[in-house]
């Protein structure tokens, strides 16, 4: 599908009168984040806004606890209950409350309580993760909760050496980054491959 076919798409879901929620999923890297803000930048603010699932990243400081940090980004290092609480609020919007979603700060690593405001009245809630379409545990009942899922892919030679490039570009040297990529981020891609089969469309990466 063209760019402005996507955008079609997502106009019909941003349709006046409801609250429609559109997930975007796929392995790390494939370019999920820059798709949903450039939906979201073409609709408007008064028609969509995005909602990350990165919000939903354990702080370190538990990661540290839990022994988890140096699988950061996996499903278990998410709170996947405190999202799904998240997305059933944002698809039954009651006048005049806004809900107040975590947002993600890429050079801090770490997620931003209250920082996206979802007023009412905007019709698409875009929210895009990996962990999406992951049918484990309490990441299934994501699905039910979207209107509609994308799958995003890209060649995987290119998706790894865009989170290398990301990975050294917010701190980490280039070896450590190289290490990360084949360590976590191919696992986590791995794991959440048989997604694209139950989204309701693929879209090529580019």
């Amino acid at each position: 599908m063209t760019p402005q076919d996507l955008l079609d798409r997502a106009e019909r879901l941003a349709a006046p009168g409801t609250r429609r929620l559109l997930g975007i999923a796929g392995a790390p890297g494939a370019g999920k984040t820059t798709l949903a803000g450039r939906l979201v930048d073409a609709l408007g603010p008064e028609r969509a806004v995005l909602v990350p699932m990165d919000g939903f990243h354990l702080a370190d400081a538990e990661l540290r606890r839990l022994g988890l940090l140096d699988r950061k980004g996996a499903p278990e290092t998410f709170d996947p209950y405190g999202y799904t609480a998240l997305l059933r609020r944002l698809r039954a919007p009651r006048s005049g409350e806004t809900v107040y979603a975590p947002g993600f700060d890429r050079e801090l690593e770490q997620p931003l309580a209250g920082a996206v405001p979802v007023a009412p009245e905007v019709p698409l809630v875009i929210t895009e993760g990996n962990y999406l379409l992951l049918d484990e545990g309490p990441w299934r009942p994501v699905r039910a909760l979207l209107d509609e899922t994308w799958w995003i892919e890209l060649d995987g030679e290119e998706r790894m050496r865009r989170l290398i490039d990301r990975h050294e570009r917010f701190g980490k040297p280039r070896p450590e980054a190289e290490r990360f990529v084949l360590r976590s981020d191919e696992a986590n891609a791995r794991r959440v491959a048989p997604g694209r089969a139950v989204a309701d469309l693929v879209v090529r990466g580019g």
